[in-house]
């Protein structure tokens, strides 16, 4: 199988975008269109001709490109089936449990409500790689926008399930934010320790903190960590179950 090649860039103001391409396919897919420009100057640093858009879910800041880029390329544009009303441009729709063919590559769709009602994420099981839009950020997780805290717990359960070397990307740079916030909450964290000193330096350095891995993130991110003994005795929540840990958490996120 031909290797999944990949490219992450940065758009708005603290989004990213990632192309995917199948070289033996000559496929291109954007994951998330946040703009066009920042979208197409990827695709002429790459020099990949934009076959396809994969929807995470149907915010502005994420399909803001949708429509001028399917105009300029042709791609298809495929998203949430149960967000399909709301994205636009959309051609096809998916939803969890089953298969998305790209090229010669085929990713499981995980549905990760939560954020929205009808957020996917996707997971190239083969190129241990997940695109889970704002469910996940490396050292936090979405707002919870449109569901509720154990509708996004659940989710968050999802991909937790990947295996720890599974690397992912996200929708937004914001892990030195998340990262002063969750050593208030698990201060003891060693391997949060560690992570929060490298964000602090690759961000000085100009550089991304993302992708981050599976096993990084439940080694180090609060939101992932809702039965930590240390997170629970300064939450005052011993025996409580982790959903509740986990939404008591997000709250003060909320408010931080």
């Amino acid at each position: 199988m031909a290797e999944l090649k990949l490219h992450q860039f940065p758009c708005r103001s603290d989004n990213f975008g990632v192309l995917i391409h199948d070289p033996a396919a000559g496929v291109t897919a954007s994951i998330d269109a946040p703009e066009t420009a920042a979208v197409r100057k990827a695709l002429a640093d790459t020099g990949w001709k934009l076959t396809h858009i994969f929807t995470t879910h149907h915010h502005a800041d994420h399909t803001d490109g949708n429509l001028e880029l399917k105009t300029l390329t042709g791609c298809t544009i495929v998203g949430p089936r149960g967000e399909s009303g709301k994205i636009p441009g959309i051609d096809s729709v998916m939803g969890g449990g089953e298969m998305l063919s790209f090229g010669g590559h085929q990713a499981k769709v995980l549905d990760t409500p939560g954020h929205t009602l009808g957020h996917i994420s996707l997971w190239f099981e083969e190129a241990k790689v997940a695109f889970v839009g704002d469910t996940l950020f490396s050292l936090g997780c979405g707002r919870i926008i449109e569901g509720d805290p154990q509708m996004m717990w659940t989710s968050l359960g999802r991909l937790m399930a990947l295996p720890p070397d599974t690397s992912f990307h996200c929708g937004h740079e914001y892990t030195e934010a998340n990262a002063r916030f969750a050593l208030g909450i698990e201060p003891g964290n060693t391997a949060l320790q560690a992570r929060a000193a490298e964000v602090k330096a690759l961000r000085a350095a100009g550089k991304p903190t993302l992708p981050s891995t599976i096993g990084a993130e439940l080694a180090a991110n609060p939101f992932l960590r809702p039965h930590s003994p240390e997170i629970r005795q300064r939450l005052g929540m011993a025996g409580k179950p982790d959903w509740q840990v986990f939404a008591e958490i997000r709250e003060r996120k909320n408010k931080a």
